[in-house]
């Protein structure tokens, strides 16, 4: 037996060593030695003629760092199955001094914006006194950790504020399929800043691969990703009387043949994949848009893209949180901001820029039974948001109900302060 680890070559040569398994039985330490005499780059040039593209650029993989993007970029480019990378969190960074998208570009739209974040901004450090008196610090409790859990308690509440156009930056690591596949339909993305940031991306994979992103469009592939992109981008619908409904097709007699698996699985362990085959469990609820991006984040089933308008109006929890007299200046915001971003001379899509992120969206994620327990019990704990908490609870009712064997162990505790937020964060050693 023997095991190599070549994590120093260029993606493509890399897809290539890998691929050359399918047609030589030669060792890939052979192949290296190719890749050194012939120089990087050039590797995949020897050998690429002949061979199926798509499955050689499934094996290379590379990671794009996009920075000076709005919320809304980010959510389009995270919008796909087999995306990974990072985004700046909200809950955790001051956006104050980030940069603003306006593509209206009127006197109207920038007062919007300038509004939404003048109360973001300037209602900081009366949020944390607020939290201060609702949380007092124990004794027990290290002074540096509790005075960052209630900074980042006061983005959770404050980042409800924010408005869509705020500039956050991401990274997205991939294999040069999935990057060329994705690209494919964001440049046809209803929105001229997803389908600019697509272009800029895609120019420079081609500089740098072009054995990858040289392909010669099909123009019956391009009308069809038109189509998706022009009319099945976003999801819009509320066809139900609550806030929250949940249907599954998954029959519970199918799933006693594995009532050990069901009833034996100890926490942070998920259930085996194939059960997934036995069918879905959809879940469509109202949820502010800022949480919606926490749920996004998991791939494993789907997760329609909302469109972000008022029509839901804003999340109370928010409201809830705040002292009393900032609480009302909050509401008289809000019917305010909503009257002027009604006037916007702006589509749709557009108009999403200049709506705060504590305004509710509808949500409907689909996942089999192994990914619904999965996200279940993750989205129930106490650092989770607490507007994406309460979602996660109502999940979690449901299937108890509707699988009484089937073993959970979600955080139910109504209590959502946990002074361990404190302690999710990144330093430099001292």
């Amino acid at each position: 037996m023997k095991i190599f680890i070549y994590d120093e070559f260029n993606p493509e040569d890399t897809a290539m060593m890998q691929a050359l398994y399918s047609r030589s039985a030669k060792s890939v330490a052979e192949h290296v030695d190719q890749v050194k005499k012939t120089g990087s780059g050039k590797f995949m040039e020897k050998f690429y003629v002949g061979y199926g593209h798509a499955s050689i650029a499934d094996c290379g993989s590379t990671t794009i760092f996009i920075e000076g993007v709005s919320m809304l970029v980010a959510k389009a480019v995270q919008d796909w199955p087999l995306y990974s990378g990072q985004e700046t969190s909200s809950r955790y960074i001051d956006m104050s001094k980030q940069a603003i998208i306006d593509p209206v570009g009127t006197a109207l739209s920038r007062t919007v914006l300038a509004k939404w974040m003048a109360f973001y901004t300037n209602n900081q450090t009366a949020v944390g006194e607020h939290l201060q008196i609702k949380y007092p610090r124990r004794s027990d409790e290290d002074e540096a950790v509790y005075d960052r859990a209630i900074k980042a308690r006061s983005f959770d509440i404050l980042r409800g504020f924010l408005p869509a156009g705020v500039t956050t930056q991401l990274s997205w690591h991939t294999n040069l399929r999935q990057a060329y596949d994705k690209l494919a339909l964001l440049h046809h993305y209803p929105l001229p800043e997803v389908r600019t940031v697509a272009d800029g991306i895609h120019n420079q994979l081609r500089m740098r691969y072009g054995h990858s992103f040289s392909h010669q469009l099909d123009e019956s592939q391009e009308k069809y990703r038109q189509l998706i992109g022009e009319c099945h981008t976003y999801f819009l619908e509320k066809k139900y009387p609550n806030d929250f409904r949940a249907t599954t097709d998954i029959r519970y007699n199918d799933l006693l043949k594995y009532r050990e698996l069901i009833t034996a699985r100890p926490a942070r362990t998920g259930l085996p994949h194939f059960l997934t085959e036995y069918g879905l469990c959809t879940f469509d609820f109202l949820l502010d848009f800022g949480s919606f991006r926490d749920i996004h984040r998991h791939r494993n089933g789907v997760c329609r893209m909302p469109l972000l308008t008022t029509r839901f109006g804003f999340n109370n929890w928010y409201l809830e949180q705040l002292p009393p007299t900032l609480a009302r200046e909050a509401r008289t915001l809000i019917r305010e901001q909503r009257l002027a971003i009604a006037s916007l001379k702006a589509t749709p899509e557009l108009t999403q820029y200049y709506i705060a992120m504590g305004f509710n969206v509808s949500c409907r994620v689909s996942y089999g039974l192994p990914a619904t327990v999965y996200v279940t019990e993750l989205r129930s704990g106490k650092m989770v948001h607490p507007t994406l908490r309460r979602v996660a609870h109502q999940m979690d009712k449901f299937l108890r109900r509707k699988f009484p064997l089937l073993k959970l162990h979600s955080d139910l505790d109504p209590d959502d302060w946990d002074v361990r937020r404190g302690q999710q964060d990144i330093q430099e050693k001292k």
